[in-house]
């Protein structure tokens, strides 16, 4: 068996890890013109779900490296007003699995076969039930599976289920890192908490590394290469609804709406790294009908993005590209057809992906007043 799979997120790769973990030929296409090209180096919060998606899809020799790379998050989540003064809670502490989308991304993509500059322009299923992937500036690739998982403007669904279209809630977010030195140290409370005045939300969130990414690797899969990074903390504010930010950058944007705020929360935006900070929207793709059965499907943001409030969209992704391992090593051993497999993971995804996308902008309104819901 042969999968193409269209994109070099989380859940694209860790489906390609766990095929290659089952010996199914599986290469990774990417649009953008490097591995690294945009970065991708935000603290993310795993549930348990998410987290046993992931390690069932790497190499158990991978497994000691992996649990060096995460720590558990508790935390009580306040909501602080820009003074820092407790004025009520968002609910039950959040519990999960803290890592970083970059230290991840590269552990997934140890030793695959990825083609980047790889834009996806269309594709044909051919009469011998394979598919032909077409690109912008490389040669076509067969294979008997398709994998969509190339996000919220997915190339692949566009082709798919040209009606399944990403919404724009109007909500707009911006985001960054700043390492985590003692100057900090007084803002401990606020991580995990909401921080709320002058129309904004502010969320802030501490990486710690047991081991520095780059040493642990060294020490537990020297095969294995990781970024060399250390403690940070990853802020978001969220900005009214319908905002249009004029600022010449994301800190600034930020900045212009804290006037007043206690100094050490000032001083984390301004300490933040430039080239990581960015102004982002929140698009939902919510799961519409199926699509006529085939070697075609879609994983990930590319079928079910969420709102970030949810917490729950790479989790969500992972556990997609667990249950599609799952299926298509079926279909390998002889206990289905490839359209069956393909069929049972669409059938189960679309339920909980409908659920995930759901859940989390049952949570949007909470930060973003006025938020527009599909």
């Amino acid at each position: 068996m042969r999968v193409s799979v269209v994109g070099a997120g989380l859940g694209g790769l860790a489906l390609a890890q766990g095929l290659r973990g089952a010996g199914i030929e599986a290469a990774v296409f990417e649009r953008d013109p490097g591995i690294v090209a945009r970065f991708q180096g935000y603290r993310l919060v795993l549930n348990p779900i998410g987290f046993r998606a992931v390690r069932d899809c790497l190499p158990t020799r991978w497994h000691p490296l992996l649990d060096e790379i995460v720590t558990e998050a508790s935390t009580e989540q306040l909501v602080l007003d820009p003074r820092l003064n407790e004025i009520g809670r968002l609910g039950a502490g959040r519990t999960g699995i803290v890592v970083d989308r970059q230290v991840l991304r590269h552990l997934l993509l140890t030793g695959l076969t990825v083609h980047t500059d790889a834009a996806l322009t269309g594709y044909e299923v051919r009469a011998d039930g394979t598919v032909e992937a077409r690109f912008a500036r490389r040669e076509p690739a067969v294979a008997d599976l398709l994998v969509g998982a190339d996000g919220v403007t997915s190339a692949v669904r566009g082709v798919l289920s040209p009606r399944t279209a990403p919404t724009d809630t109007g909500v707009r977010f911006v985001i960054g890192r700043t390492p985590l030195t003692e100057e900090f140290a007084g803002l401990s409370k606020a991580y995990g908490s909401k921080i709320t005045g002058d129309g904004v939300s502010l969320l802030l969130g501490a990486m710690r590394f047991r081991t520095p990414p780059r040493q642990a690797a060294e020490r537990l899969a020297p095969e294995v290469t990781l970024p060399d990074i250390g403690d940070y903390v990853r802020w978001a504010m969220i900005l009214p609804p319908n905002s249009s930010p004029g600022d010449p950058s994301a800190q600034d944007a930020a900045l212009s709406r804290m006037d007043g705020w206690h100094p050490e929360l000032r001083a984390l935006i301004e300490r933040a790294d430039p080239d990581s900070s960015t102004l982002l929207s929140i698009r939902v793709v919510k799961p519409g009908g199926r699509w006529a059965p085939g070697p075609v499907t879609l994983l990930g943001d590319a079928i079910h993005a969420t709102s970030p409030t949810g917490g729950n969209g790479a989790s969500t992704a992972l556990r997609d590209a667990d249950l599609l391992r799952h299926c298509l090593i079926e279909a390998e051993q002889g206990r289905r057809d490839l359209l069956g497999a393909v069929d049972e993971y669409e059938r189960q995804m679309f339920e909980y992906g409908a659920e995930a996308v759901r859940s989390s902008l049952e949570k949007l309104p909470a930060f973003a007043p006025g938020a527009k819901l599909p």
